[in-house]
C-alpha cells in the first residue's frame, strides 16, 4: 500500500504544527515563572495546543498509508521548526543546521519513493 496524496498532506501538517510547539515553548520561556499562573502563559498554552493538535491530524493521515512511509515525514518538523525558530526568536540558520536539514530531505525522499 502507498500512501495517499491526502495521508501525506495531512502529515506535513502535523509536522508543521509539531515544530510550531517547541517555537511557542521556547517563546514562553522568556516570561515563565514556576508557579499556577503558568496556566495563563499564551505561549505556553500554544506550544502545548500545537503538539496536542498534530497527533490527531496525524493519526488520521495514518489511515492513508504505511506507517514506514509516513512517519518519516513527521521529520520535517526539524525544518518548519529551525524556519520558525529563524523567524520568531531571531534564531541563527549555520551551515551544520542547512547540512542536516539537506540530510533530512534526502532521507524522506528516499524512503517516500521506496529506496
Amino acid at each position: 500500500m502507498t500512501a495517499q496524496l491526502w495521508a501525506i498532506g495531512l502529515v506535513i501538517l502535523a509536522a508543521l504544527l509539531g515544530g510550531a510547539g517547541p517555537v511557542y515553548l521556547k517563546k514562553s520561556t522568556r516570561t515563565l515563572r514556576i508557579h499556577y499562573s503558568a496556566i495563563y502563559n499564551k505561549d505556553l498554552i500554544k506550544g502545548l495546543f500545537f503538539f496536542a493538535a498534530s497527533t490527531p491530524i496525524f493519526i488520521i493521515a495514518l489511515r492513508g498509508g504505511e506507517v514506514s512511509t509516513l512517519y518519516p515525514i513527521i521529520s520535517i518538523s526539524y525544518i518548519w521548526t529551525l524556519i520558525l525558530g529563524h523567524h520568531m526568536l531571531g534564531e541563527k540558520i549555520t551551515r551544520q543546521k542547512v547540512i542536516g536539514i539537506t540530510l533530512i530531505i534526502l532521507g524522506v525522499a528516499l524512503l517516500s519513493f521506496g529506496m
